[in-house]
């Protein structure tokens, strides 16, 4: 067994010294044993003078100068199989939710190669979230890549925690959630809600929360990964890998970057950071044992979407789902931006010729409200055309029509989760561009969802103006009838005159 001493403590950047010719290899696991746990390091950088560098996965708070390094022989390995479902557990694949030992027939090295061009499966299917605008205008592929954008506070963990819902109750099948360096309390909040609705039972949890060190938050992204392979190889599954932040990964490696010496590059990022971003997103595939679809969060610094790291992330996705502020504003959750989110299957080819022509009519309607906003603001509705007036009355009941209540949300809002098959959303959003409820009032569309229940959303509303107007009407007769004579002689006296001028 391969043994070294501890050398130099710089947080959670560790030196090791090794006897000669026994340096362990790059990502290699080294363990300390330490105030009854192990801690675990992982060999980052070879220095010379038989000193390694490494890189501590959780806190090295007490750790001192000449405490026995054991050299594992082998990368960080984490517990695979069905017996991860229904766990929570941390990067080095500890159990972290008290139920006991995670006791595994396998362990998998988080690092492991690409499948290969030839292992690829390149077939194109929609898959059904139940949510309106993402099936209608930026349709998930079955084992593709999806990116949620947006800045802090527009919804993509509420998002992200819907989708897993949706497709775990609609859909069956394994989940993986990797949380990369977001909220405990979130992480909190999601296993109670998978818990209460039993999705816990076929869905593995991976945490490397924001309070945990840096090498912690960059690998916890590959654990989850490897967990997931697992499931698509051996079990043959079609799994769900949910990646909540993905952002939170490119800041954890430039904090390692900078702990390491690199020089930086743009905006401080670390000079790697295409390589590491490519080495999580090419494991994620269809291979023909399987498919990963994998859904990713992806904050937006300060809503900036040239910074390097959304930027690049952009690259490896096949379909973008953009939260935008603007839409928040207006109080329309999700708050997905249809402009602005894309798919690569959003083709006549892979969801059919009507879906693709109503999609692309929805689009035209709202850029044209989006163009008409200006003259709107200056000069008023009635400067504008009769043609213009009828597509900005579309374009707002479209908009709220893209609103939809959440099932993860229901105790906040008040309002029961709907699931939109993707049939009715598109017949939906058919009817509104063709102006049949052109009649309906806008807000009988919003946070509804197939448009059976617009239509009685909007009668009800019908049925409550004309209740008003008739109680109005009522309490103005019975108050003239008691007012005095002489009031009501001067008030008809008026209405004469009006009558002749007329």
């Amino acid at each position: 067994m391969n043994k070294g001493k501890v050398f130099r403590i710089v947080g959670p950047v560790v030196d090791i010294d090794f006897p000669p010719g026994k340096l362990p290899a790059i990502y290699n696991a080294l363990t300390i044993e330490h105030e009854e746990t192990t801690l675990v390091l992982e060999v980052a950088q070879h220095l010379g003078d038989n000193i390694v560098r490494t890189i501590a996965m959780t806190s090295t708070d007490g750790l001192k100068r000449g405490q026995e390094v054991v050299d594992t022989g082998r990368p960080i390995s984490v517990p695979v199989g069905k017996q991860t479902l229904g766990r929570i557990m941390n990067v080095t694949g500890d159990p972290i939710d008290e139920s006991g030992a995670l006791e595994t027939e396998e362990r998998w090295s988080i690092h492991r190669p690409a499948p290969t061009l030839e292992e690829q499966n390149t077939s194109t299917e929609i898959l059904e979230t139940g949510i309106k605008v993402v099936d209608l205008l930026a349709p998930y592929m079955k084992g593709g890549k999806v990116g949620l954008f947006g800045g802090a506070g527009v919804g993509k963990t509420v998002l992200i925690q819907e989708l897993i819902r949706n497709i775990a109750t609609e859909h069956g099948g394994y989940s993986v959630f990797s949380g990369v360096g977001e909220r405990t309390r979130e992480g909190n909040d999601l296993w109670l809600e998978m818990k209460d609705s039993g999705v816990i039972e076929k869905t593995a949890l991976i945490f490397g929360q924001m309070n945990e060190p840096p090498g912690a938050r960059l690998r916890v992204g590959l654990t989850g990964l490897t967990v997931a392979e697992y499931f698509r190889d051996v079990e043959h599954q079609d799994v769900l890998l949910f990646i909540d932040n993905i952002f939170r990964f490119t800041q954890a490696g430039s904090e390692v970057s900078a702990l390491l010496g690199r020089m930086p590059s743009a905006v401080g990022y670390q000079p790697t950071l295409a390589s590491e971003m490519g080495a999580l997103q090419e494991r994620i595939t269809s291979t023909n044992k399987g498919s990963i679809t994998s859904v990713q969060a992806i904050y937006v610094p300060a809503d900036d979407y040239t910074d390097p790291a959304p930027a690049n992330a952009f690259t490896h996705l096949d379909a973008t789902t953009n939260l935008s502020r603007k839409i928040v504003e207006l109080g329309i959750y999700p708050a997905v931006d249809p402009l602005a989110s894309t798919s690569r299957i959003l083709s006549p080819e892979v969801v059919g010729e009507e879906h693709y022509r109503v999609a692309r009519e929805v689009q035209r309607i709202l850029q044209k409200y989006n163009e008409l906003q200006d003259i709107i603001a200056i000069l008023g509705m009635e400067e504008l055309s009769e043609e213009d007036k009828i597509t900005v009355a579309r374009a707002r009941r479209l908009q709220r029509f893209l609103s939809q209540p959440f099932f993860v949300a229901e105790e906040f809002t008040g309002m029961t989760g709907k699931y939109v098959p993707l049939e009715d959303t598109v017949q939906g959003f058919k009817e509104i561009v063709e102006g049949k409820h052109d009649d309906l009032n806008e807000q009988a569309f919003i946070y509804v969802g197939t448009i059976e229940e617009a239509r009685e959303k909007g009668e009800r509303l019908k049925g409550t103006k004309a209740h008003a107007s008739a109680e109005t009407k009522k309490k103005e007769d019975s108050e003239e009838k008691e007012q005095p004579e002489d009031v009501k002689n001067k008030k008809k006296a008026v209405k004469n005159k009006k009558k002749k001028e007329e």
